[in-house]
């Protein structure tokens, strides 16, 4: 954590400021290791200190230790506490995060301590955690092993008397019996039609005996997320769907093996859109290539084509092409990609062939 407090102190002289006052969870989780909540960090050239309640008084002592912690009273507000801190503190220019702080709050901040600048920030805290270290990237292979061993062991229960939301549910207690403290994010289950919205929330649907199954889903393991799509087909399936699903693939496979350090995700993203394109069925991919995966399950670099974001070693992108046939089918393959210093590795391991994916009941 010494690291990641070290870098954000470097850029404080670029940002013209004294100190940052992050107040977004995440990122006060990322540079404390503090799991808790309502608490904000104070980050100056010499000195950290965490402004938090009683509630976390021992919490704190026992996360990060090395860092200083002010605790109010039940009877002082936030914004008091962040008066005393910056009273006491000689900083005259603080930045804030534009995109995390209200304008309620940053009424109260101006009127709580006017005599202090407060300068807007975008990003920076953010812009640190798009390069995993060491051990978030050991952190997420555990998030990516539980997702894949949940879904392995749920493949062989599959029967049509599971319904879309029965297998959204099952995945998730799976994966929570194997380690996550959660699902990355609510699993997505649809079948046939269902499988077209992207975004679908799972119904009391019935498998069918012969179609489409899509689930997309992911395990927070310590906190972070992993994020994987598998489209199984159920007994026999058009030709139509076979033709998509191999063009699906083939474009992921060539995204990924452009994957390396130096190359725009917007090069990635044009690379897997030129391959579903090619094959008469570019209006059907309706979504970027994919995004960043860390403490959030959509974080940045992002790989589409209005994205300037570039590749860099340490990052963790999803590669998740789709194809969207309206009414009839949705198919979507992703994986969890680590940029490598030469190129990139696949962290997900789980078959995804036309025939890999035959789900026989």
């Amino acid at each position: 954590m010494t690291q990641r407090l070290d870098a954000l102190r470097q850029s404080l002289d670029s940002l013209e400021i004294d100190a940052m006052l992050v107040t977004d969870e995440i990122n006060v989780r990322y540079l404390t290791g503090f799991t808790g909540d309502s608490s904000y960090l104070l980050v100056g050239p010499d000195q950290a200190t965490m402004l938090s309640d009683g509630r976390y008084e021992i919490q704190l002592a026992s996360e990060c230790p090395s860092i200083t912690a002010a605790i109010r009273p039940p009877s002082q507000l936030m914004m008091d506490l962040v008066k005393q801190v910056l009273g006491d503190s000689g900083y005259s220019r603080v930045g804030i995060e534009s995109a995390v702080v209200s304008l309620s709050d940053y009424r109260k901040m101006s009127e709580t301590c006017p005599d202090l600048s407060w300068i807007e920030t975008t990003g920076v805290v953010e812009r640190q955690r798009m390069v995993k270290d060491d051990d978030e990237i050991a952190t997420t292979r555990g998030a990516v092993s539980i997702a894949q061993r949940s879904f392995q062991a749920l493949l062989p229960m599959l029967s049509p008397k599971w319904t879309e939301r029965a297998i959204a549910h099952e995945l998730e207690a799976k994966m929570r019996f194997l380690g996550a403290e959660s699902a990355s994010f609510k699993p997505i289950v649809g079948f046939d039609a269902a499988a077209a919205l992207p975004h679908y929330h799972p119904a009391e649907i019935f498998m069918p005996s012969c179609g489409v199954v899509l689930i997309d889903w992911g395990a927070k393991y310590r906190g972070y997320a992993s994020d994987i799509t598998r489209t199984l087909s159920v007994g026999n399936v058009s030709s139509e769907f076979e033709r998509a699903y191999e063009v699906v693939l083939a474009a992921q496979l060539a995204a990924i093996d452009a994957i390396k350090p130096g190359v725009e995700g917007k090069e990635i993203d044009k690379i897997a859109r030129g391959v579903i394109s090619d094959a008469g069925l570019g209006s059907k991919f309706n979504h970027g290539l994919g995004h960043g995966i860390g403490l959030q399950i959509h974080e940045s670099p992002r790989m589409s084509s209005n994205c300037e974001d570039v590749l860099t070693a340490g990052m963790i992108v999803t590669v998740e092409p789709g194809v969207y046939i309206g009414n009839e089918f949705g198919i979507r393959i992703e994986d969890d990609v680590l940029v490598t210093e030469t190129g990139c590795e696949v962290l997900t391991t789980l078959p995804k062939g036309l025939d890999d994916c035959r789900l026989v009941l």
